[in-house]
């Protein structure tokens, strides 16, 4: 039975429950968690005993303007041009749908409609919250417009967990108690970027430890949020008295306000809340499984192996070069071949050719189509790279369009990888991407598509704007992105497309529901990539996670491994090979062909499996397991990290990787070892790998019989 002015959302095993507060004009949230959470007293309640701060301000609240909640932080900051900020609303009646809610509050003084939506997203634990805001009387200024505010209590510290870095170091797992304060992160470089990703999980640090050592609790229930939107953003968390943490979390105006016009709508980027009861490892695989939603039917495509000429030949692209490449690649098991950075006219360095997307004749002198046509005939698939929102100073392109770069009238125009970012907020400007990919794609035989970005805006300016137009710049470069992806996939549905910005800069929701596989980061070398690929598994699908072997050295971590180390690395995501496999010997290629004939038999276990990551890389042997329940295989790639045991020269026992998830009273089999081992021996005991310095990885496939 339905309680007036309560309403519960279920999701697959967990629900979330709102309610019309009692202390005023607003929802706030009663209870989220497993599935017949809402059954008994709110968890969230509080004596409504305030002093120096009003109800509102201690409340639970789902979303709240300035000037009802006027203290402790509001969602929305709303004003008439030129007049005193405030809202304060009324309740304007609710709509529930199956899993859906939209929740209405209006200010009629204001001229302001705001909707809470809620989605619960079929067959996961995720539900998406957003705010509609429509002025209804008159232009309206919004200087803060978040998505949603997520309320979660705690009986102690707030245990946040994020992912920090910088490029070549991106998606750093990082932890913080936060006991009393404020916390926030955020990017203002019109992408996400590679100092912290638009994803935090929230712990209660009061119920167990930080679990950093791959405890399956990771510390007790896990809560997280992570914000679908391509530009600049912020998540903010604060500690507040009574203990509760609140997270907002939101897209931030590059102009510092947006301007909202009679009868015209505004929607937030979408904000995904996931709830799971087994920490950071269950929360994982919750978000694992809204990634594969997001994939759509492109997920059942097989992720082919890939090899990319990039850090063999870096600008110095011709056919016969790249065809010899092509050819290796080809032998070794290779299912693609991307032509990276170089093929077009005038880029000889990083100093030109962007904008002019025409392949050079001088370095394919029998014509681009015969080449691809070559690699295809190789047995493999072909792939190009683009970066289609930069643009040269001294390209064709700027010399006939200069306006279409972001400028600042009387300013300088800053270069930055001695190249410009060109305005893809203009509808003239994405109808030129659009239009040069269509020629790309049609001329030419084309399979793949990596699209990069180098170069963040800095003077981002308009110059040929209305003086008297307050612009949204972030949105409408966003809005162009992803107008251009959603053609791509409508126009040229068979073509894969590779998101990429400089790295890991633009992995998010909205960005992996339009592309097939991200790259999370340049940084290729073996123990920092494990590390870059240790967080990034937390928030994101091993479908989505491009990885390549390649001969480079450590950035941050130089200790060397071997090649095996950096096969089962990256075959724990999307297998690619970026090594110069001229410079291999015949017993390497031939040790990656073996390498990629195994990769090829388990990735869709890999890709399709329950993910379960078996402690961190500063362990001594860390590992990532993948269960794929329909087959009964149970896929271990393990790694060797540590100082060796000095076995056998001394006495010494093998280290061990404890399993999780299994029956403990089902069989499985190792076909590799020849050995059969109980569920309840790999829950327990685990299995045994014994290191030396010319053995540190291991790929275990395990069979349920």
């Amino acid at each position: 039975m339905t309680t007036p002015g309560r309403w519960t959302l279920r999701a697959e095993n967990s629900s979330y429950t709102v309610r019309l507060s009692p202390d005023g004009p607003w929802a706030e949230l009663e209870a989220w968690g497993p599935t017949g959470v809402e059954d008994g007293p709110c968890a969230l309640d509080w004596s409504r005993r305030t002093h120096f701060i009003t109800p509102a301000d201690a409340a639970p609240a789902e979303y709240l303007p300035y000037g009802l909640r006027p203290f402790t932080g509001s969602e929305l900051i709303a004003a008439r041009p030129g007049g005193e900020r405030g809202t304060w609303w009324d309740f304007d009646g609710a709509e529930e749908g199956d899993g859906s809610l939209r929740l209405a509050f209006t200010d009629p003084v204001l001229g302001l409609r705001t909707v809470l939506r809620y989605e619960v997203v079929p067959g996961t634990d995720v539900i998406l919250r957003w705010t509609e805001l429509t002025a209804t009387t008159g232009e309206l200024r919004l200087e803060r417009l978040d998505s949603a505010a997520v309320n979660i209590p705690v009986t102690g510290a707030a245990r946040l967990t994020y992912l920090t870095g910088q490029w070549s170091q991106e998606f750093q797992r990082t932890q913080l108690d936060l006991a009393r304060g404020t916390f926030t992160m955020g990017s203002l470089q019109g992408v996400p970027g590679h100092a912290y990703a638009p994803w935090l999980a929230i712990q209660d640090g009061g119920r167990g430890g930080v679990g950093g050592a791959g405890g399956a609790g990771e510390g007790g229930p896990a809560y997280g949020i992570a914000l679908e939107w391509s530009g600049n953003w912020h998540i903010t968390a604060e500690a507040e008295p009574g203990g509760l943490v609140r997270v907002r979390a939101g897209r931030v105006p590059h102009e510092g306000a947006v301007s909202l016009a009679p009868g015209e709508t505004l929607t937030t980027p979408r904000l995904a809340c996931a709830v799971s009861p087994d920490g950071l490892d269950g929360l994982s695989r919750v978000w694992h499984r809204y990634e594969r939603r997001l994939s759509g039917e492109r997920l059942h495509r097989p992720r082919k192996v890939l090899y990319n000429s990039w850090e063999a030949t870096g600008f110095d692209v011709d056919a016969a070069g790249q065809l010899e490449l092509a050819t290796l690649a080809a032998e070794i098991g290779a299912e693609l071949f991307v032509v990276d950075d170089g093929w077009f006219t005038g880029r000889g360095d990083d100093t030109g050719g962007l904008g002019d997307w025409y392949p050079d004749p001088a370095a394919f002198p029998q014509g681009f189509g015969r080449f691809v046509d070559d690699i295809r005939g190789l047995g493999l698939d072909f792939g190009l790279w683009v970066e289609p929102e930069a643009v040269s100073p001294g390209s064709r392109l700027y010399a006939e369009h200069p306006e279409w770069a972001y400028r600042i009238e009387g300013r300088p125009a800053r270069l930055v990888r001695n190249q410009l970012l060109l305005d893809l907020g203009r509808p003239d400007v994405q109808d030129f991407v659009i239009g040069t990919l269509d020629r790309l794609l049609t001329t030419y035989d084309i399979g793949y598509l990596k699209w990069d970005m180098n170069r963040p805006p800095t003077e981002r300016g308009r110059p040929d704007a209305a003086y008297d137009v307050l612009l949204d710049l972030d949105a409408e470069h966003v809005g162009g992105y992803l107008r251009v992806l959603d053609h791509l996939r409508a126009t040229h549905p068979d073509v894969t497309i590779e998101g990429c910005a400089g790295g890991g800069g633009r992995v998010e929701h909205a960005t992996i529901a339009r592309t097939d596989v991200v790259w999370p980061s340049d940084n290729t070398a073996p123990l920092d990539r494990l590390s870059i690929q240790y967080g990034f598994l937390h928030a994101h699908a091993p479908h989505v996670m491009s990885s390549w072997v390649t001969d480079a050295p450590g950035v941050f971590d130089p200790r060397p491994r071997s090649l095996a180390f950096r096969f089962v690395n990256a075959l724990c995501g999307v297998l690619g090979i970026g090594a110069d496999l001229r410079a291999w010997t015949p017993q390497q290629r031939a040790e990656a062909a073996r390498w990629i004939a195994r990769y090829k038999d388990v990735r869709e276990v890999i890709h399709h499996g329950d993910v379960h990551l078996l402690g961190t890389p500063e362990d001594p042997s860390f590992g990532v397991q993948y269960d794929d329940p329909r087959s009964g295989r149970t896929v271990v790639a393990a790694l060797g990290t540590g100082r060796l045991d000095g076995a056998p020269l001394l006495p010494g026992r093998p280290d061990r990787l404890r399993l999780r998830g299994l029956d403990p009273r089902a069989r499985y089999r190792d076909a590799g070892s020849d050995t059969t081992y109980s569920g309840a021996h790999l829950l327990h005991y685990g299995l045994p790998f014994t290191w030396s310095d010319g053995h540190d990885a291991e790929l275990v496939v395990l069979t349920r019989r």
